[in-house]
C-alpha cells in the first residue's frame, strides 16, 4: 500500500470486490510485476496484454463508468488513489491507464443517452485529444472526420478515441469545435511512441491516431465547450441521466488531477529506491558511514517524505473540494464556476511541483550509480522530465490563464 498519509487502513477481512479498498489492494499488489516489466513496457510503448487483462478483471476501467450501465461509479478520489498506486509500479503505465480509463467520465458527463447505452456495453478505454486537429464536415448522415491527432495517451488498449476537430458545412462554413467518439476499428494507431523515440513516459502509449474520412453519427458527437460550459438549473446530460454531481463535467481540475496522480506515483517510486539505498549503501563522501547514520541523508529522506506527503494531500484535498462544489450546486444550484475549477488546478499543480521536487532530490542525492542507464531511479527521473514538457506543467501559463479569466478575459487554457 502507499506510504502516504491517506493509505487505506488495514482491513480485518478482505475488501469486497468492486470497492475502492479492494481495487487499491489489487493495484498495490501489482507493483512488483509492474516494476519487473518496466523495460518490456518501455520497448512496447505501453503495457502488456497480461497487465491489460489484470486491469480488466479487477474492474479498473469501470471505476468511473455509471452504475446504470454496469460501472462502479466510484468517487474521483478513489480513482486517483488507484492511479497513484499503479504509477508507483510504473509511472508510464499509470499515465496510459488514467488517460485511457478516465475518459469514461467525459462520456458519462457530456454524451447523450443513446451514445452512453452504446459505448458502455463493454469496458470503455479511450485516449482523448482536445487540441483541435483535422477537419469534420457535417452531412445529412453525421460528420465526415479526417485527420491525425498526436499524443493520444492510452491508445494501445483503447476501445475508442475521443477527438476534437473544427467542423464545417459542406459549403465550408465554420460550425465551431466538436468532440467525436471513434470506435477502434475506424482509426489507425501510428508507430511513433516507445523505445528510444522519446525520453520518458515510454510506456504511456501516447501514439498518434489517424482517421481517414470516417462517418461519425450525430449521437457520437457533441459541441466541445467542456472548459467553460454553464451548469444552470439542469446541469449536464450526465447529471440528468445519473443524478450524481460527479458527472457535472468540470474538466480543468479533473484533467490535471489525472496527470498529477502519476507524478505522485513517480515520487513514491523514486522514494522506494532511495529507501533501499539507505540501508544498502554507505555515504559517498567522508567520513564514510552507513547512510542511516548520516545527518545529511536523514535530512534528505525526511524532506522527500514531506514533499510527497504534501503533494498527495493537495491532490486528494483538491478533489474533495471539487466534489463538494458539485454537491453544492446540487443542493443550491449555485454555479460551480470555471474559475473555481481553474483555481483547483492551481492547487493540484502545486502538488505536482512538490512531487517533482522529491524526484529531483532523490535522483541528485542517491549517488551516481542511480544515474546509469537502465536503473530504476533514472527511469523515474526521465518520466518526470517528460511530464515537465507537458503544457500542464508550464506553471506560468496555467497561473496566467486563471488570472486573465478572473479579470474578464477568455479562459484560454
Amino acid at each position: 500500500m502507499s506510504a502516504s498519509l491517506y493509505a487505506a487502513d488495514p482491513a480485518p477481512q478482505p475488501a469486497a470486490e468492486g470497492t475502492a479498498d479492494h481495487l487499491l489492494g489489487v493495484a498495490a499488489g501489482l507493483r512488483p510485476a509492474l516494476r519487473a516489466a518496466q523495460e518490456e513496457h518501455e520497448v512496447l510503448g505501453g503495457y502488456s496484454e497480461a497487465v491489460h487483462k489484470q486491469f480488466l478483471d479487477a474492474g479498473f476501467y469501470r471505476m468511473l463508468q455509471p452504475k446504470r450501465y454496469g460501472g462502479l461509479e466510484l468517487p474521483l478520489e478513489d480513482f486517483l488513489r488507484v492511479t497513484v498506486e499503479i504509477s508507483r509500479g510504473d509511472p508510464g503505465v499509470g499515465w496510459s491507464f488514467v488517460l485511457g480509463a478516465g475518459h469514461a467520465w467525459h462520456i458519462a458527463s457530456f454524451w447523450p443517452e443513446q451514445a452512453q447505452e452504446e459505448l458502455f456495453t463493454n469496458d470503455f478505454v479511450a485516449p482523448g485529444r482536445t487540441i483541435p486537429r483535422g477537419r469534420a464536415e457535417r452531412t445529412k448522415d453525421g460528420y465526415r472526420l479526417t485527420g491525425t491527432w498526436d499524443y493520444c495517451s492510452g491508445s494501445k488498449w483503447s476501445s475508442h478515441a475521443i477527438l476534437v476537430a473544427p467542423t464545417f458545412t459542406e459549403e465550408n462554413i465554420p460550425l465551431g469545435l466538436r468532440a467525436f467518439v471513434v470506435p477502434r476499428g475506424d482509426y489507425e494507431i501510428l508507430d511513433d511512441w516507445g523505445g528510444d523515440l522519446v525520453l520518458g513516459m515510454r510506456a504511456s502509449s501516447s501514439n498518434s491516431i489517424r482517421v481517414e474520412d470516417m462517418l461519425v453519427p450525430e449521437h457520437l458527437s457533441v459541441i466541445y465547450d467542456f472548459k467553460d460550459h454553464v451548469l444552470g438549473e439542469e446541469g449536464t446530460v450526465g447529471y440528468q441521466l445519473h443524478r450524481n454531481p460527479v458527472y457535472l463535467g468540470r474538466t480543468i481540475a479533473f484533467f490535471n488531477c489525472e496527470l498529477v496522480a502519476t507524478q505522485i506515483g513517480a515520487a513514491w517510486a523514486a522514494h522506494d529506491v532511495f529507501d533501499e539505498l539507505m540501508t544498502a549503501r554507505p555515504t559517498s563522501f567522508p567520513p564514510v558511514m552507513p547512510r542511516t547514520e548520516s545527518a545529511e541523508f536523514h535530512r534528505w529522506y525526511g524532506k522527500m517524505l514531506g514533499q510527497i506527503d504534501a503533494a498527495e494531500t493537495l491532490l486528494l484535498a483538491a478533489m474533495r473540494q471539487y466534489t463538494e462544489l458539485g454537491r453544492r450546486w446540487e443542493r443550491t444550484r449555485q454555479e460551480f464556476t470555471p474559475e473555481e475549477d481553474a483555481r483547483l488546478r492551481g492547487v493540484l499543480l502545486q502538488g505536482a511541483q512538490l512531487a517533482n521536487q522529491a524526484v529531483d532530490l532523490a535522483f541528485s542525492t542517491a549517488g551516481s550509480s542511480s544515474a546509469r542507464l537502465g536503473s530504476p531511479m533514472a527511469k523515474y527521473y526521465r518520466d518526470v522530465a517528460m511530464f515537465k514538457t507537458h503544457i500542464a506543467a508550464q506553471w506560468d501559463v496555467t497561473y496566467g490563464s486563471v488570472s486573465r479569466y478572473h479579470f474578464g478575459q477568455p479562459l484560454t487554457f
